[in-house]
């Protein structure tokens, strides 16, 4: 099945799952364009078999995203529509496949973005691990399976308690972009959540298009480094005590929830 073939596929599919959940009708062809070009991302031969990624992030303008997060047949019809390409297609997916849902207030409610993600590890490996802190001797557990999707592509595993993000290689997320600085942002486990840092940015840290010092951050939840664009992932995430069901944190304000760490002899020289 040529490009060609699997787009016309497609399309027909997501006329019959998608149509209703489609923003702006007469869409489903460049949705089809878009979820092709998704399966052919990363896709890889071994031998006679076609290996395609197994990770889809499907995100929308907030009010699109809002009806989408209600209704959880969504993700199986999506799920639907792949297995069967991919079945006609003779693509194996090499794992199961996994969904994220993510408000993007940057796209126009009648546009849809889909990517696709290769996972470089599998994420459960990263379940129950935990660090302790010298000091106060505390200990914080790691989110369990929490990662981040790096320019739409490519899954980054957080597996540490602390994770520095910027230009330089000493970083445990080292990005090669002129507008991130050397020393951009940094991920800590507080409280079992993941809580990002601006360590004062010259292009600054934004979640959700707010510019944030240090925000708690929730699945599908988008950060912008100078433009530089992350999105935090969760499998099985737990569930928020604010709100009746997990979704993005999403305020009209220009403040978002904040973790507060308590101060240690050696983080006398740490800018937060």
């Amino acid at each position: 099945m040529n490009l060609d073939q699997l787009e016309k596929r497609l399309q027909t599919l997501v006329e019959v799952h998608l149509l209703n959940y489609l923003p702006i009708k007469k869409k489903e062809g460049l949705v089809a364009q878009q979820i092709a070009a998704a399966i052919q991302t990363n896709l890889q031969e071994e031998g006679d078999q076609k290996i395609a990624s197994n990770a889809y992030t499907l995100s929308a303008h907030p009010s699109v995203m809002a009806g989408w997060k209600k209704d959880p047949a969504l993700i199986e019809r999506f799920r639907s529509i792949l297995e069967t390409v991919a079945e006609e297609a003779e693509i194996d997916f090499g794992a199961p496949l996994s969904f994220l849902l993510a408000s993007d207030p940057a796209l126009n409610p009648d546009e849809i973005r889909i990517l696709a993600s290769q996972r470089v590890e599998k994420l459960s490996e990263t379940q129950g691990m935990e660090t302790k802190k010298e000091g106060n001797a505390t200990s914080e557990k790691i989110p369990a399976n929490a990662f981040l999707i790096v320019h739409g592509t490519k899954v980054f595993p957080l597996n540490k308690a602390v994770v520095n993000i910027g230009r330089r290689m000493e970083n445990e997320l080292t990005i090669d972009d002129p507008r991130v600085s050397r020393n951009h942002a940094q991920l800590r486990a507080v409280n079992g959540r993941y809580v990002i840092f601006d360590l004062n940015s010259t292009g600054g840290t934004y979640v959700n298009s707010q510019r944030s010092h240090q925000s708690v951050l929730y699945p599908g939840d988008v950060i912008s480094l100078a433009g530089v664009p992350l999105i935090f992932g969760q499998d099985n995430p737990p569930r928020r005590a604010d709100l009746s069901e997990t979704a993005p944190f999403n305020s009209s304000g220009s403040e978002r929830p904040t973790a507060l760490l308590p101060k240690h002899p050696a983080d006398d020289d740490t800018i937060l």
